[in-house]
């Protein structure tokens, strides 16, 4: 009891953390970003890809969280660090424990003058020491406090990497439906160019017209056809991309075959569904959090490096019992116990200047902190202004395709009537291609920025899955005994918030 006392009315030296937010965080937002964002219920932010209504984006998430490679490192990183936690947890207990025994045998050749006698005796005994620093000054609370906080942001860190990998899958499978989408439009365009080659070169072979309207209708031809096998290409590059984002080689991805229909769909969302004011969901990205957590560990750092300018009090305790198999030897057990006292008196210079370290540290660190705020408002902003953008351009470049289409027929009927030349056709045919394919790649903007905008306000860091899947687990066990540390460490993540 008097040991409790004493130890529940030690201090901890060193300064106790408060977090480093500047106070513009308290109420941000912008003029672009409301315009953009409105708050709802559902979709949970969260799961912000159901805002697309297409569920192969979350199939793919889903294999996506069982397979990726980055995100198990990440969740081993979250089991190393509570394994961290658990050997500065040990600092509560006595820091020596260390039991031994022994057995010496020894020869003895004794003599009185008359006899010689000699034998082998043994000479046995085993001991226990105990020691236990305690913690008058904090040291190992502190010690805990740190390995507390690089826990937790271990996790937000596992979080972070969810929120990336959930917008890169995203973002590669739009990526891909706009390949697709462009890929039909070329060949569309190539289709119909191809007709217009053919007229050109059956009239110039009956002397009908010049050879410059068949060159050029050759050309633009050509040119449209050969943008045919790049976009090929994308498809093929962005299929390779979501099969290591899963976790496997790149080959067949039936997640995308069972998606008949979807070939070429590029949705339009014109708003960000969010839960709370862009302010909170800025403070709670989980790369935010795990900035935070890395202040409040080295934070801590500094007060166990304070501790060394103080005296360490230990109790100390023997216990050692020795015996021999000679006769008439004593056998003898002894005890001692008592306080201890140690201080490093003429190590000041050594230890304050590690203090000083350890502070400068901190400093770094609320420096990154700040800066990992401000970016994540640029990145929100900027994705907010660039889908305002384009969601404007979209319906311009809508009614552009349908002016160009109009203007392709009535160039083609002037052309029939002989009322015009041959290159006005090719002009409208041109026209037609490029605002076609400008409308498709103007819908991808809008996507890939309201991607950007849920992963910059700290969207999708939520699953399913464990953090070490059942194989891993298995492979670890089979080498090392976890005790119940991976099944405490089992549940899915939904987002720790600081």
């Amino acid at each position: 009891m008097c040991i409790a006392g004493c130890l529940s009315g030690c201090t901890r030296v060193g300064p106790d953390f408060h977090p480093q937010r500047e106070n513009w965080t308290e109420r941000w937002s912008s003029a672009t970003l409301e315009q953009v964002t409105r708050q709802a219920s559902q979709p949970d932010v969260r799961e912000w890809w159901k805002v697309f209504g297409d569920e192969t984006v979350g199939r793919l998430i889903a294999q996506a969280d069982a397979g990726n490679g980055d995100l198990q490192i990440a969740g081993l990183r979250v089991i190393e660090a509570r394994a961290q936690l658990g050997i500065a947890l040990a600092g509560r207990y006595p820091q020596v424990q260390q039991t031994s025994a022994e057995v010496l045998a020894s020869a003895r050749k004794r003599s009185d003058g008359f006899n010689t006698r000699s034998g082998l005796y043994l000479q046995y005994g085993a001991g226990f020491i105990v020691g236990w620093e305690l913690d008058f000054w904090g040291r190992f609370a502190r010690a805990i406090e740190s390995a507390d906080a690089a826990f937790f942001a271990a996790q937000a860190n596992r979080d972070a990497a969810l929120v990336l990998l959930h917008a890169q899958v995203a973002d590669t499978y739009f990526t891909m439906r706009t390949a697709e989408a462009r890929l039909r439009i070329a060949g569309e365009n190539a289709q119909l160019q191809k007709r217009s080659y053919d007229i050109a070169q059956k009239l110039f072979k009956a002397g009908e017209t010049d050879e410059l309207d068949l060159q050029q209708a050759k050309t633009q031809y050509l040119g449209t056809l050969s943008s045919i096998p790049e976009l090929e290409s994308q498809i093929v590059l962005a299929r390779h991309a979501l099969s290591v984002l899963m976790g496997r080689p790149p080959g067949p991805l039936p997640e995308l075959d069972a998606s008949s229909g979807k070939e070429g769909v590029i949705p339009l969302v014109d708003h960000a569904v969010l839960q709370d004011v862009p302010a909170e969901l800025l403070l709670r990205r989980p790369d935010v959090r795990a900035a935070e957590y890395q202040m409040a560990a080295q934070s801590a750092l500094i007060g166990v490096a304070k501790a060394d300018l103080y005296p360490s009090v230990s109790l100390l305790g023997t216990l050692v019992w020795s015996a021999s198999s000679l006769k008439g030897s004593p056998n003898t057990l002894a005890i001692a116990a008592g306080p201890s006292v140690v201080w490093n008196v003429f190590d000041h210079g050594r230890i304050t200047n590690n203090v000083r370290v350890q502070d400068a540290r901190l400093q770094q660190l609320t420096v990154a902190y700040q800066n990992t705020v401000r970016e994540a408002a640029r990145e929100a902003d900027d994705a907010a202004t660039a889908l305002f953008a384009a969601l404007r351009r979209d319906t311009i470049l809508n009614d552009a395709q349908g002016a160009a289409r109009r203007s392709l027929t009535l160039a083609s009927t002037i052309y029939r009537e002989g009322y015009s030349d041959f290159q006005r056709v090719l002009d409208a045919q041109r026209a037609l291609f490029a605002q076609q394919d400008a409308y498709v790649v103007n819908r991808r903007n809008a996507t890939g920025s309201l991607i950007a905008l849920y992963k910059a306000l700290g969207g999708g860091w939520t699953t399913r899955q464990p953090l070490v899947d059942a194989a891993t687990r298995q492979q670890m066990e089979q080498r090392t005994d976890w005790g119940d540390l991976l099944n405490d460490m089992d549940a899915p993540s939904e987002g720790a918030s600081p």
